[in-house]
């Protein structure tokens, strides 16, 4: 979380590539634009999200607003890497950004439980990202004394990363910022609000493949990252110029 002031640069995320995995943005305060080397491009706002597929590669850029530098105000933003599996690597690229009101909500525990389902299906509402693989993943927003449980299959990976305030969860007391680790074990997920808090949760089925990362690429091998950081060289991502 950052305060910026009236007459600010704003993010400095110029031009940069992409290959090999995608990128969930949650835009939790202030606003983020996106254009890319695909043409995709947009400003989303508060509680939006965009979810990019960077396949065989973009160039992208993530920068703010001409209104928020003039204005400056709070900014918060958080962004998740999520591998492809090789077959999907070298797809096309693709790019969708959805604003708050995009994004459809279900309530537990009366109303004190607000999740938005940004990927998958949660409690009968289908979130609007079609995802490549079975990953769900969605933002919960919740009251203080606020409960939720979730069964996730035993063969799955677990994500619960807690943004703000202070939850409890399966017995143990989770703050802001920490990140929760699951076993394979079949085990229910029990969260109770402490304080008003967000969460992030999400869960998949691993693919299991060899996994090589190097600076904004993502791939199975070394020699795939070599011939990634070539191909952006020769100009194969397209253009910097995303104006």
């Amino acid at each position: 979380w950052q305060q910026y002031p009236p007459n600010n640069n704003g993010l400095p995320f110029g031009p940069h590539p992409h290959r090999g995995f995608e990128t969930v943005t949650f835009i939790l305060e202030g606003d983020l634009v996106h254009k890319d080397s695909g043409h995709g491009a947009s400003q989303i706002k508060a509680g939006g999200v965009q979810w990019m597929t960077a396949g065989k590669g973009l160039v992208h850029a993530e920068v703010s607003s001409e209104d928020f530098k003039t204005n400056g105000g709070p900014l918060e933003i958080l962004q998740l890497w999520l591998n492809l599996p090789a077959k999907y690597k070298m797809m096309e690229p693709r790019y969708i950004g959805l604003q708050k009101e995009d994004i459809p909500t279900s309530e537990l525990d009366d109303g004190k439980v607000i999740v938005n389902a940004v990927s998958g299906n949660w409690n009968g509402v289908k979130g609007p990202i079609d995802p490549l693989y079975d990953i769900e993943l969605a933002s919960i927003n919740l009251k203080e004394g606020g409960t939720a449980s979730f069964a996730v299959p035993k063969q799955k990976n677990i994500l619960l990363y807690v943004v703000k305030g202070d939850v409890n969860v399966n017995d143990r007391d989770v703050t802001m910022h920490q990140l929760v680790k699951f076993g394979n074990d079949d085990e229910s997920i029990d969260v109770k609000a402490k304080t008003d808090a967000i969460i992030l949760f999400g869960h998949a089925t691993p693919f299991r493949e060899p996994f090589a990362a190097y600076g904004p690429f993502v791939m199975n091998t070394r020699e795939e990252i070599n011939q990634a950081y070539e191909d952006y060289n020769s100009g194969l991502f397209g253009t910097n110029d995303l104006n």
